[in-house]
């Protein structure tokens, strides 16, 4: 079985932009299930299929996969739900890890979240000065939950944190 075990985090600050050493537009739409997250996702000219248990929290089971691209843009035409995700993801090495940062774009603009993959729980890791807040706990932060419900239709108050 595949695991996931990932951290989110807010920004402190966008002291990260520096320190991007690669980013990618990635645009991801979801086919619905009440048990998982099935998504597509294409970046650039490749193509994947992820499911992902919908446990809270670190750690979730998580399966990937390639597909061909002009299957991803079929399934993105007619199949998925409303509310596709669009973002860019910038990648930060940082103390020997690599760390994903999510600047959303459309309906969830404003909104940058920082994700760390781990292979333990309660591996230790080095923060950044431009982390900020964890958010691991809180479903609205999840890209799923971001497509039903954007970062453009929060509330002042639940908005925290600079992009």
């Amino acid at each position: 079985m595949a695991l996931e075990i990932e951290r989110k985090f807010l920004l402190a600050n966008d002291s990260w932009r520096g320190a991007v050493v690669r980013s990618a537009r990635m645009s991801q739409a979801y086919l619905g299930g009440e048990r998982a997250s099935v998504r597509v996702r294409i970046v650039g000219d490749q193509a994947f299929l992820n499911i992902k248990s919908r446990e809270q929290g670190h750690t979730r089971q998580e399966f990937e996969y390639s597909i061909p691209l002009s299957d991803a843009e079929q399934i993105m035409a007619g199949l998925v739900l409303p509310g596709a995700i669009d973002k860019t993801r910038h990648y930060i090495e940082f103390q020997g890890n690599t760390w994903e940062l999510d600047e959303f774009h459309g309906a969830n603009q404003g909104l940058c979240v920082a994700e760390i993959e781990l292979v333990a729980a309660d591996q230790a890791f080095a923060r950044p000065a431009w982390l900020g807040a964890e958010v691991t706990e809180q479903r609205r932060y999840y890209n799923n939950e971001l497509s039903r419900r954007p970062f453009q239709q929060w509330s002042d108050e639940e908005k925290l944190g600079p992009c």
